[in-house]
């Protein structure tokens, strides 16, 4: 058993590095299969879990208020924002089956094992090895460029909140989280090379529309 658990325990600290994502992305990016890649991306892009990433069903999604359920295995499941690129990597999948990550060939039909695709992109980008609970860790240390406070990655993420470390833990509200993560997801997606596209704001034209 102690055998088995070594490769965790070197691996518990990979973490894409700033000067990575170019590289990490144009690899990614290029996976023929679109569910994969949107996967991968996702998992980065929003820091939850490997099985809670899977386990996306499309009444999670809620393109509308730009909202994403996450059933999760710590608080039985939270909401966080449905962030611009994240939105239109999801609205680009096909619709198979409940599944966001759907699979043709999986029993469940749901997408099962990223890890050999994403460990040939690693190779082919010539980027150290990257588990994908490393892509987990990354957000969390990706987010601390943009001076996000650490309450809130560690809400987006799902993170039990430790009782030292959040003394007067609270939970914030969906806009606020909005803000943070947009501004997340735009860092890293700048540092990739990449445009992140732009967020209609649907509560202003409501307001417009009633004026």
């Amino acid at each position: 058993m102690a055998r088995d658990e070594l490769p965790k325990k070197s691996a518990k600290d990979d973490c894409l590095q700033r000067e990575q994502l170019p590289a990490w992305f144009a690899a990614v990016r290029q996976i023929q299969n679109p569910v994969i890649a949107a996967y991968l991306q996702t998992a980065l892009l929003i820091g939850a879990r490997r099985e809670e990433v899977a386990g996306i069903r499309w009444e999670d999604v809620d393109f509308q208020w730009k909202a994403l359920t996450i059933r999760d295995k710590v608080e039985g499941e939270r909401t966080i924002p449905l962030t611009p690129y994240v939105a239109a990597l999801l609205a680009g999948l096909p619709r198979r089956n409940e599944w966001v990550f759907s699979s043709v060939t999986a029993a469940s039909g749901r997408l099962q094992e990223p890890r050999i695709m994403h460990n040939k992109c690693l190779v082919a980008a010539g980027l150290p090895a990257l588990s994908i609970h490393g892509l987990r860790r990354s957000f969390g240390t990706l987010a601390e460029w943009v001076e996000c406070p650490a309450g809130v990655s560690a809400q987006i993420m799902g993170h039990k909140p430790s009782a030292t470390a959040e003394k007067h833990y609270r939970v914030r509200p969906l806009d606020l989280l909005r803000m943070w993560h947009t501004k997340i997801e735009g860092w890293i997606l700048s540092e990739a090379g990449i445009e992140q596209p732009v967020e209609a704001d649907t509560r202003l034209r409501v307001v417009q529309s009633g004026l």
